[in-house]
């Protein structure tokens, strides 16, 4: 039932028409992806999360992309790999249910449709971990949708 749930869309950060690099985001995680260059191996990559920032590259040349995070994320938690010709860094969010708008700071945030509809899936997410009997996949809000991480006592709350 969680698959349906799932991040459907990636979010797309681009610049001069080109694509930089996707994300998308679950209750505990934010992904982020990128692709590599043709014939580049996991081995040569330099790969580097802190809690609050991101940096990678070729080893031994200047970082292709070093950038803070919007959120602190818990850097221990966090892993990469590469596949197909696409780096996927998962990082586990410091505080689980919080709606991120960006994935790094200053690179445009979701717009306003976006991010309401990213608020919404995320507390449909939290209720089917919440219930695991019901399929809250159809379900809609009438209105705006609440901060998962906060609403009713927040995520754990009893």
């Amino acid at each position: 039932m969680g698959d349906k749930l799932a991040p459907t869309t990636r979010h797309a950060y681009t610049h001069e028409g080109r694509v930089v690099y996707e994300w998308d985001q679950t209750l505990d995680e934010c992904n982020f992806y990128v692709r590599t260059p043709p014939g580049v191996k996991a081995k040569i990559l330099d790969v580097e999360v802190t809690s609050t920032s991101v940096k990678f590259g070729i080893k031994g040349n200047p970082p292709y992309l070093h950038h803070e995070l919007t959120e602190a994320v818990k850097a221990a938690d966090s892993f990469w790999t590469l596949e197909d010709g696409e780096l996927h860094i998962q990082m586990t969010k410091l505080h689980k249910g919080r709606p991120w708008v960006s994935l790094f700071k200053g690179h445009g945030m979701l717009d306003p449709a976006a991010e309401e509809a990213e608020k919404a899936r995320l507390m449909k997410e939290r209720f089917a971990e919440e219930h695991p009997g019901f399929d809250f996949s159809g379900a809609e809000f009438n209105g705006a949708a609440p901060d998962p991480s906060k609403f009713m006592g927040g995520i754990g709350h009893n």
